[in-house]
């Protein structure tokens, strides 16, 4: 998929202002790839007409970010589309998140093994490539792949990751740095990302 053949419909967006901070999510409602606007469902609040903002939409196989100036088209708003990247890259922009989410199954020999309980984490940024999260004291270890389960609005996200890195806190907690596999929305196949 590249930025000017891609489909953008029904993903689920995280919107950020130009220095970074998280102003909130929604849900891409239509796709033009001629003008390469999105219209969204609910912008944020503090989004205004002719505002330039940050986009994180959790497309397949891998997210896409973007810069964006919101527009008004009649009653619909919309965001003019400019200076994508879909391309991997270690200095990809991490977005900060403060999000519940579950680890389901851990991964061995290639196949999935459910946990007896789910692992309630909290996800602290993500990016296209990776993301950190938060979890109990030593839940899991450098080179661990697992699934995990995300929902932002009305979208459920599947993912595989693999830790790559982890920092033990004072609290009980533990924040782990991962890499992102393979990710599929509830319904869809996998692709690899």
């Amino acid at each position: 998929m590249s930025a000017l053949s891609g489909d953008y419909t029904s993903c689920s967006i995280l919107i950020y202002d130009e220095a970074g901070n998280h102003l909130g999510n929604t849900k891409v409602m239509s796709y033009n790839m001629n003008t390469l606007r999105i219209e969204v469902e609910e912008p944020p609040r503090e989004l205004s007409i002719g505002s330039v903002c940050r986009m994180l939409i959790l497309s397949l196989p891998s997210p896409c970010e973007y810069e964006g100036r919101v527009t008004k088209e009649g009653a619909r708003i919309t965001i003019a589309l400019f200076h994508g990247h879909e391309k991997e890259n270690r200095t990809d922009k991490r977005y900060k998140i403060n999000a519940p989410a579950l680890i389901e199954n851990l991964i061995c020999d290639g196949r999935p093994y459910k946990l007896h309980t789910p692992l309630n984490i909290t996800l602290l940024n993500i990016s296209r490539s990776g993301m950190r999260f938060r979890a109990p004291y030593n839940s899991l270890s450098d080179g661990d792949r697992f699934q995990l389960r995300i929902k932002i609005n009305d979208n459920e996200k599947l993912i595989i990751a693999d830790v790559v890195n982890h920092l033990d806190n004072e609290h009980e907690t533990s924040d782990y740095g991962c890499v992102f596999l393979i990710a599929a929305t509830k319904g869809e196949g996998t692709g690899r990302g």
